[in-house]
């Protein structure tokens, strides 16, 4: 991954929306959370392949947004934005990274316990039309319903 780049984004926060609307399909849920806590970006060269988005409260470090360009999948730049997630979560004094994902989304499961995250709990029938999401919605042919939080002890070595 020396080609790629991890830095603290600064700029406006609208040229990160496409990368925003991989990671979501609600324009209310992005509008609602877009200007919140700190972005992390991956990026080669000059361009931005990646986004991480981090909200902390004390302890507690919640990994709102990610997505990585389609064209960059596979590589490694998921893996290594959460590595800077984690060191910049700890930096800011944070013990625990929490996550939440819909449960129809097996690739985002599958990924965050690759990256050390266990499950926590499911909250039932969030993603429907009163929070923006396209009615009867499938993920890989299952329905998008359920959310999923994970979360990750920073106390230890990664």
């Amino acid at each position: 991954m020396d080609e790629h780049s991890i830095r603290r984004y600064d700029g406006d926060r609208e040229a990160l929306r496409p990368l925003f609307r991989e990671a979501d399909d609600s324009e209310q849920q992005i509008d609602s959370y877009l200007d919140l806590g700190d972005v992390l970006v991956a990026e080669h060269g000059d361009q931005i392949i990646g986004h991480l988005q981090l909200i902390t409260d004390h302890e507690t470090a919640e990994l709102n947004s990610m997505a990585v360009a389609a064209n960059q999948r596979g590589t490694g730049v998921g893996r290594a934005l959460m590595q800077a997630a984690i060191e910049y979560s700890r930096q800011q004094a944070a013990t625990r990274l929490l996550v939440a994902t819909a449960t129809a989304d097996i690739g985002n499961l599958r990924f965050y316990q690759r990256q050390g995250f266990r499950f926590l709990r499911v909250e039932r029938d969030v993603f429907g039309t009163a929070t923006g999401y396209p009615d009867n919605h499938l993920i890989d042919g299952i329905p998008l319903r359920d959310r999923v939080w994970l979360d990750r002890d920073l106390g230890g070595e990664s």
